[in-house]
């Protein structure tokens, strides 16, 4: 099975005009196609990474509204860690539940609609959770069913990514334009711990909440009216007319789960998103036990800091490493290998007593390496299976969703029992080890979601 090759030229000819492709076929004939039209012309792409680098941040500034109140909201509605835990570890469940449905709905209907519908209702949730705290006496319940169903909502915004990633963006700067997103997820990040921490200080951790929502609101409206209204935003396929491959992928789909490369990828990604839920939902409440003293905004600003160049970095170096020659499963096993193992190494740094200056180091480094993945067996779905992407990439999202669950609950019972953080530290890099491991040894790059794949150079 041949794998999808694209020339250097391409990004230098993406301005706008057609795009010509050459199809290779597997007799050795060569035909030029103009009429590719899911591609997004430079000028057009321009506008949507914009916008949904904003959209990935406000997504996160959302997701992490209440891991930052989570110790505020636990001293007023008087939670233990193991109540703490199983608040914050609903958004999981919900989480998992929407994966799949979104990623399908997405590459059936357009990722667009998708992120669009979607955004609109989690940030009414958003806004709406100091509603539901005050409601009644039962606040605990309420919260984990507000965390839930923020879980739901949001589950198919990066499926719906995936999908769109594979319909409209060329091979080697997939990479890139997944980075771009992760940037704008830790960029949500930084703000909500940096900003949020302030407003938590100064007027009550319900601001956090109405403000957000109210911001995701309004990107949800811009959204609408300068590139999703009156366009038609369908998913094109990009095979020939008597091309049989689609409804061959789509009949195949359960076949593809056995393939050792598909399951290679959706393991190592359920255990890097598992560790990386983990630490998004517990580090704030690390630094507040083992640093008391410490300004919240520290630790909450600098490890997120250092990841928005972390990942733009990582989405250019592995485009260029792709440029020089180097394969594409070499560059995504490299890209891998720094988000699961060596950023392993710094997480274990943090065992034991170390002084606050050398936590917030260890944790940026570890955090800044993670987003490396974006690079590696996130975006290898778009490799393995680009006319499937959405639903796969559902898939494996929900698993590292229901992982994420498991891990954050682990972890604060550990926490709660053996009064350390060690257990946890430990524990995280066995996942991380062990998925890095089966990605290095059955990870592949090359298509595998049709019978007889066509490989395609754009000129």
């Amino acid at each position: 099975m041949a794998d999808k090759h694209t020339s250097g030229d391409s990004r230098e000819d993406f301005n706008g005009s057609p795009l010509v492709v050459k199809v290779h076929t597997a007799n050795g004939l060569t035909r030029e196609r103009t009429d590719v039209k899911n591609l997004w012309p430079r000028p057009l792409a321009r506008k949507w990474i914009l916008m949904l680098f904003i959209g990935s941040c406000l997504l996160y500034c959302s997701r992490m509204a209440m891991p930052i109140c989570a110790v505020s909201m636990a001293t007023s509605f008087r939670w233990s860690k193991i109540d703490s835990g199983l608040v914050l570890g609903g958004f999981f469940w919900g989480y998992c539940f929407t994966q799949i449905l979104g990623g399908h709905a997405s590459d059936k209907v357009g990722g667009e609609r998708v992120l669009l519908f979607s955004t609109v209702l989690w940030a009414l949730m958003t806004a709406g959770t100091p509603l539901l705290a005050h409601l009644g006496s039962h606040t605990f319940a309420l919260m984990t069913l507000a965390r839930f169903l923020m879980g739901v909502l949001q589950g198919v915004f990066f499926p719906s990514l995936a999908s769109l990633c594979s319909q409209r963006v060329v091979e080697e700067e997939r990479g890139f334009l997944m980075s771009t997103m992760n940037s704008g997820s830790n960029l949500g990040i930084l703000l909500a711990g940096g900003l949020g921490s302030l407003m938590l200080d100064r007027y009550g951790w319900e601001s956090m909440f109405y403000s957000i929502g109210f911001l995701s609101g309004l990107w949800a409206l811009i959204f609408w009216l300068y590139l999703i209204k009156g366009l038609d935003v369908a998913p094109k396929r990009m095979e020939t007319s008597n091309d049989t491959q689609w409804s061959l992928s789509r009949t195949r789909l359960l076949s593809l789960f056995k393939k050792p490369p598909v399951c290679a990828m959706m393991f190592t990604h359920m255990c890097t998103s598992s560790t990386f839920y983990t630490l998004l939902s517990w580090l704030p409440t690390y630094f507040k036990e083992s640093f008391p003293d410490a300004m919240e905004s520290v630790y909450n600003v600098i490890p997120w800091l250092v990841a928005i160049p972390s990942a733009l970095a990582g989405g250019y170096i592995s485009g260029a490493l792709i440029d020089k020659g180097y394969s594409v499963e070499s560059v995504r096993k490299i890209m891998q290998f720094f988000a699961m193992g060596v950023s392993s190494v710094f997480i274990m740094l943090l065992s034991g007593a170390v002084p606050f200056t050398s936590a917030v180091t260890f944790v940026s480094a570890a955090i800044g390496l993670s987003t490396f993945s974006t690079s590696g067996a996130s975006v290898n779905v778009q490799d393995l299976c680009p006319s499937c992407a959405g639903v796969i990439y559902g898939f494996m999202n929900m698993l590292g969703a229901f992982m994420g669950l498991v891990l954050v609950f682990v972890s604060g019972y550990l926490i709660e029992v053996t009064l350390s953080w060690t257990m946890v530290f430990s524990l995280l890099t066995l996942v991380n080890v062990t998925g890095l491991g089966i990605f290095l040894i059955f990870g592949e790059a090359r298509r595998v979601d049709l019978y007889d794949y066509q490989s395609v150079t754009l000129i």
